[in-house]
């Protein structure tokens, strides 16, 4: 498995998005994505709210997923 450390948003091009970021792109799009969004693009890609969004990352974290800090 590649590890990504530092990508930027490929819908808006924010920089550097957080490892959270990406291990929700992974998890909701596929862990085989190449392009990777911050919480807001994602959260307009899946037609929910960024709220929504960050319940949900905290929900995989109390999970023990490896994909978030």
């Amino acid at each position: 498995m590649t590890r990504i450390d530092m990508a930027d948003c490929y819908i808006c091009g924010k920089k550097n998005i957080s490892k959270n970021e990406i291990g929700l792109t992974k998890k909701l799009m596929g862990k085989h994505s190449k392009n990777y969004y911050c919480l807001s693009c994602l959260a307009e890609q899946l037609e929910v709210t960024t709220e929504e969004l960050q319940d949900k990352i905290e929900e995989f974290k109390n999970e023990g997923c490896k994909l978030f800090e």
